[in-house]
């Protein structure tokens, strides 16, 4: 499992918690930026760059490979993780 993982997220999300929680104990790593605890500037760039990506703003939004999952929904990141 050689995918590189980034999750954006909110601090305060609970779907953003239970999906960091998930990858924990599946013992995967991941990055993670929590958008909410940015500065302006870059918020503002990190905001804009999801947006290029996935086509809008949603917490969160994993990107694995080449896919994107918005929202926590693990049978997603599992099948994801096999491609």
């Amino acid at each position: 499992m050689n995918k590189k993982i980034k999750m954006y997220a909110l601090s305060t999300c609970i779907y953003c918690q239970n999906a960091k929680a998930w990858f924990a104990r599946e013992n995967i790593d991941y990055d993670c930026v929590d958008v909410d605890l940015l500065h302006e500037q870059e918020k503002f760039t990190v905001l804009k760059e999801m947006k290029a990506k996935s086509g809008s703003v949603s917490f969160p939004t994993i990107l694995i490979g080449d896919t994107i999952i918005k929202g926590y929904h693990p049978e997603k990141y599992k099948e994801a993780l096999k491609k």
